[in-house]
């Protein structure tokens, strides 16, 4: 087992730990064994490290968000959209990180990173803020993705979308919907994806690799049985794709691009269903990205080597949708 102290990490990210230490001590609730209660106190220090950490919003991108019908009532998407835009855009559903039980569309790192991204890849994000573990546990998350997709597919002068350029993506748990929202609509091909985006995605809900015992304690995932049982709740998955990385059949899926981080107990995971996808015929890009935790990427402001991680995952981006 690895021990954070251990690594050699840049001074960016060594910064990016060392706030976030000294800012949960002054949060209380983010000990909290209620995950209600939790995700408050999360959010809160989730924007007080954005605000240090993260690059603002750029000029030239437009914010604005719209209300869509969802199976659980009315879902909201933020759209991002480079500023005097015209006529239909590739669109990815961008889905928000946060263990399943936590993270916000509004956070104002989400708001930082799909704003950036959107202007340097060409390609229009729109952020959903899908229902949140435990009082909506999976398929949840997935029905709304599914909703949010249709609704641009389906209106797509309404969003400024190109119906045949629209895809799905995430962060951490976020990536985990994306990829179980493909399985999905790989079955009922309403609407078909263009691509997925799987960001430090934990494709499995259990332990897979070395990376899990090595990077076990103290990289940001220490109670992840727990964050798998919101998720799932007692009686687990309705189905197998909650697991996306134990699916038998992973073909027929869009080409897909997976960014893992070398210290995060989910790395063997995301390389594991890479490999799993190119067996199964998939188009698959796999970057494993030297020196990142968990959740390092999006420490702009702070790391050098954060700001090259999302300028390569806007780069990758971009040739994707073309």
């Amino acid at each position: 087992m690895t021990a954070l102290t251990d690594l050699d990490l840049e001074p960016g990210i060594q910064h990016w730990v060392r706030r976030i230490g000294e800012l949960a001590a002054t949060l209380p609730d983010i000990a909290s064994p209620d995950p209600t209660v939790q995700r408050v106190a999360a959010r809160e220090l989730s924007d007080l490290i954005a605000i240090e950490c993260t690059l603002p919003i750029p000029d030239g991108i437009e914010l604005e968000d719209f209300e869509i019908e969802g199976p659980g009532g009315t879902l909201v998407l933020r759209r991002y959209r480079p500023t005097g835009a015209s006529g239909p855009l590739p669109t990815q559903v961008w889905l928000h990180g946060g263990g399943f039980y936590a993270g916000a569309m509004v956070e104002i790192l989400n708001d930082r990173l799909c704003a950036r991204r959107t202007l340097e890849s060409g390609v229009q994000l729109c952020s959903l803020e899908y229902r949140l573990a435990p009082e909506h546990r999976y398929p949840a998350p997935i029905e709304d993705a599914i909703a949010a997709l249709r609704a641009l597919a389906d209106e797509p002068e309404r969003f400024g979308v190109d119906a045949s350029r629209l895809g799905i993506g995430g962060n951490s748990a976020g990536a985990a919907i994306a990829a179980s929202t493909a399985l999905h609509l790989r079955d009922v091909a309403h609407p078909t994806l263009h691509h997925v985006d799987l960001e430090v995605p934990p494709t499995a809900m259990r332990k897979v690799g070395a990376s899990s015992v090595d990077f076990s304690q103290g990289f940001g995932l220490d109670e992840m049985e727990t964050i798998v049982d919101l998720y799932l709740g007692p009686d687990g998955a309705t189905d197998a794709y909650a697991s996306p990385l134990d699916v038998e059949d992973l073909t027929g899926l869009p080409p897909t691009l997976i960014m893992a981080a070398e210290f995060d107990p989910l790395r063997d995971a995301g390389v594991e269903y890479a490999e799993r996808l190119r067996e199964a015929g998939v188009p698959v890009e796999l970057l494993v990205v030297p020196g990142h935790l968990h959740g390092s990427p999006g420490q702009t402001a702070a790391s050098p080597a954060a700001f090259a991680w999302q300028q390569e995952h806007s780069r990758r981006l971009a040739a994707a949708y073309r």
